[in-house]
């Protein structure tokens, strides 16, 4: 592209080295959690929600187990301001969840937001004021010691107005757009915030530094962040908070390498809804931790609940393959993968594994209200044998020989490609169903009877078509001797190479299964028998190999 020579990094390195953070492997707690989703993922909305579905979206967030809510701007319009009245006049905070508003550094926004709080138990004021080098130079046409000013007489004014109500609301502040701001001059600003504030350890202060904009990768904000951190004053009585947007595509990264580098808490949206390429995802992020053993302190064990009540409310899409709650995220097609999980699967089952390592699959999708059947293994022209045995085995109890899923992973391929779609549990079935178990369109045996002599000998009622036919032969058993009474019939030759059987359940009406692979011509050929009677179940299978293999003779 002809036109990268205009553009040139917007960010500045602290004036330290800031490399702690990349010495520890992962993060082994979680953060405080703040949802945004009512005010800044609300803002980026192209409809913006309504005051009941504003409503709704709080209760789903209550649900969830934030206790620290962003709820909205309330100087910014009548719906915002009549949002924040209704959960406090209707008593709909629970008394261990803290609202949180936005407002500008600017004395009659405050007050507005003052206003709009006034009876609630539990409020964060959060003030903000933009401090970059872009923003002072072209929005506000002020230096630095302008800036900083209006940053500190917005928190002598929130200190002011919360003394004069006789409040004990707590106090945060950003520096809009901190990752384009100077680190030492950012931390300025800050210690002149907290120094007016005066935080104590029973009200701490937050500071919170958004990455208004993501404007560089996210080791750069992690030294950004431990720069802060390390030089922030009060620092036992401030909860360092993050705010990182996703115009990099980053925005997950980003906040887990400033949580290592030591923020305490984040804000962000449930799916990462907010301006431009939007917020950090809390889910994504919460769940990584869980995925590594840490407890994140937000239930997302309904997670297609969680998903489908975010649409409805938002009017956003999630993606399929959205980080833990997409349609498709534990969904495996290719057969190879298909063939791991389910080796896996069976693993855990015979080991007792206590612990999830599942190839393919980073979390139980269980522990997400996910299920196997119709969530892990999906079925199209990609899977294999492993896949589709794998549905037949969990949703039908039928487990099929090795050699027997892999013809039969042919044929459910085939019809995938016919069809141009995914198979689900019910087509797969009526793929066994038509080849295997009930395949008797050349022949079938209408009666089958025996006699010991010196091995055993069958009588069978051959029906082909409208006709019927008696044919009897001996075998060293049942089956054996139904094979070679066919044999003899049709004149043709084959070797019976597989023969299992196993129940369909485990109760006391148990039906029979059996499988039966007869090789000969061309190939081994197979079919299956479900029956009360395990000889009778033998010998359909039979019958269905049979079948399989004079429609192939037949055909070359």
């Amino acid at each position: 592209m002809k036109n990268h020579n205009k553009y040139t990094p917007q960010f500045f390195l602290p004036p330290e080295r800031c490399m702690d953070w990349a010495e520890k492997p992962m993060i082994e707690r979680a953060p405080a959690w703040c949802s945004v989703d009512l005010r800044d993922g609300n803002q980026s909305l192209v409809e913006p929600m309504s005051l009941e579905t504003k409503l709704k979206f709080f209760r789903l967030l209550v649900d969830i187990g934030f206790k620290e809510i962003e709820v909205g701007f309330p100087a910014a319009s009548e719906t915002e301001y009549a949002f924040m009245r209704r959960l406090i006049e209707d008593n709909l905070i629970p008394d261990d969840v803290t609202v949180q508003v936005l407002t500008q550094a600017r004395e009659h926004i405050i007050k507005k937001t003052f206003e709009a709080v006034k009876g609630a138990k539990n409020v964060i004021i959060h003030v903000y004021n933009s401090t970059s080098v872009a923003q002072r130079e072209q929005v506000f046409a002020k230096d630095r010691a302008q800036i900083k000013s209006i940053a500190v007489e917005g928190a002598k004014l929130l200190k002011r107005l919360t003394d004069e109500a006789g409040e004990n609301y707590r106090f945060e502040y950003s520096p809009e757009s901190f990752t384009g701001t100077e680190p030492e001059y950012a931390l300025e600003v800050c210690n002149a915030v907290l120094e007016v504030w005066q935080p104590a350890a029973d009200r701490k202060a937050i500071i919170n530094l958004p990455a208004t904009v993501e404007n560089a990768m996210p080791h750069v904000y992690a030294q950004q962040v431990e720069y802060i951190a390390k030089h922030l004053a009060y620092r036992r009585n401030v909860v360092l908070s993050l705010h990182p947007h996703n115009d990099r595509g980053s925005g997950v990264a980003a906040a887990e390498a400033g949580i290592l580098a030591g923020a305490d808490r984040i804000e962000g949206t449930l799916f990462g809804n907010g301006e431009r390429t939007g917020n950090v995802g809390v889910i994504t992020l919460a769940m990584n931790m869980y995925s590594q053993g840490v407890e994140p302190g937000l239930d997302f064990s309904d997670m297609p609940r969680i998903t489908s009540l975010y649409r409805a409310y938002t009017g956003m899409p999630v993606s399929p393959r959205q980080p833990y709650a997409g349609e498709l995220v534990f969904a495996a097609f290719s057969g190879s993968h298909q063939d791991a999980i389910a080796k896996g699967m069976a693993f855990r089952a015979r080991t007792d594994r206590k612990i999830w390592d599942v190839p393919y699959l980073p979390i139980d999708p269980g522990d997400v209200g996910r299920r196997y059947e119709s969530d892990v293994i999906r079925i199209n022209s990609q899977s294999g044998k492993g896949g589709v045995g794998y549905v037949m085995q969990t949703s039908f109890g039928i487990d099929m020989p090795r050699t027997m899923k892999e013809d039969m992973g042919y044929k459910v391929k085939h019809v995938s490609d016919v069809t141009h779609s995914e198979l689900k549990s019910g087509d797969i079935y009526n793929v066994f169903r038509e080849n295997y178990l009930e395949n008797h369109t050349l022949f079938d045996i209408s009666e089958c009877h025996f006699r010991q002599t010196d091995g055993i000998e069958a009588a069978l009622t051959l029906v082909c078509g409208d006709s019927k036919s008696t044919v009897s032969a001996d075998g060293n058993g049942r089956l054996d001797a139904v094979s070679n009474a066919l044999k003899a019939f049709f004149g043709i030759d084959y070797v019976l190479t597989v023969y299992e059987q196993h129940a369909l359940s485990v109760s006391s009406a148990s039906k029979a299964i059996s499988y039966v692979g007869v090789e000969g011509e061309g190939g081994t050929y197979f079919g299956a028998g479900i029956d009360d009677d395990i000889i009778k179940s033998s010998y359909k299978a039979l019958v269905s190999a049979v079948n399989n293999y004079l429609k192939a003779v037949r055909r070359g």
